[in-house]
């Protein structure tokens, strides 16, 4: 059964949001396809404006249209079920590995002056960006805002994603992302593809520009360096399974086989295998 939020806890998710304390799910009604996803538009448009979200994100969240692509590959995803094996092989982990090698050696300062700021090694957050994105060759060809949209209207799933719908919206006001921004299947952004709750919470100005912009290099690094700092990552901690900074890892990503694979590529890119 669905219910809706007082103004008071409609306020309190702005603040999470903001402040980055858990927080309770946006209550419009949600469905299982297309047809009550107008429904779902106008009452989530109500709740958001409650919550203070301006004229901008309401926009973009009434040019949201239902995203069939994000539902699919929500519906039929078949890497987690993986193996190890065969999700590092299909992942191009040697390449991921070799590459990201050449990245660090290619720019060694930077990532070392990440290590100094977060302690989180180099070798850990170029896994991530291979992983994640090729090392930013590519981001996604989704529209962001209609892809959470459609997730947070999603059954399945609404629980965790209104809360970032809601992010979204309030990084449309802020002009961190436009209506139009591209992003990942499952509206994630950048160059390690943060959902926007995390942009949020996690997000860096790492180039000093004013502004946190996720497909900007230098910030996507850095907002990876911190979002692992902020998840417990201790430096000079192991990462491996069992050890003390894999439990970052995991807030990552919470399938076992990436975060199993992410720890292996990262040790082999320091050399350790």
């Amino acid at each position: 059964m669905h219910t809706r939020l007082t103004r008071a806890l409609r306020c309190a998710i702005v603040t999470s949001l903001l402040l980055g304390a858990p927080m309770a799910a946006v209550a419009a009604t949600c469905g299982n396809d297309a047809s009550g996803f107008a429904r779902w538009q106008q009452e989530f448009a109500a709740e958001a404006a409650a919550a203070g979200v301006g004229q901008a994100g309401l926009q973009a969240l009434a040019a949201t249209t239902y995203a069939t692509r994000t539902i699919s590959a929500d519906r039929n995803q078949r890497s987690f079920s993986y193996s190890l094996e065969e999700f590092m092989r299909i992942r191009g982990a040697d390449a991921i590995v070799r590459q990201g090698r050449q990245r660090i050696a290619a720019n060694p300062e930077f990532y070392a002056s990440l290590e100094r700021a977060y302690g989180v090694p180099a070798a850990v957050i170029v896994a991530i960006h291979g992983m994640e994105t090729g090392f930013g060759n590519f981001m996604g060809d989704a529209n962001v805002v209609s892809a959470i949209a459609t997730l947070a209207y999603d059954c399945r799933r609404s629980a965790f994603f209104s809360e970032h719908a809601l992010a979204a919206l309030i990084l449309v006001d802020r002009g961190a992302i436009s209506p139009n921004s591209i992003g990942a299947m499952h509206g994630e952004l950048g160059h390690t593809q943060f959902l926007p709750g995390n942009v949020l919470r996690y997000g860096v100005d790492g180039n000093g520009d004013g502004r946190i912009d996720l497909s900007n290099f230098t910030d996507a690094m850095a907002s990876t360096a911190n979002f692992l700092r902020q998840n417990g990552w201790r430096q000079g901690r192991g990462y491996q399974e069992g050890q003390r900074n894999f439990r970052a890892i995991q807030a990552w990503n919470a399938a076992p086989v990436y975060q199993r694979a992410i720890a292996i590529m990262a040790s082999r890119i320091e050399g350790q295998s």
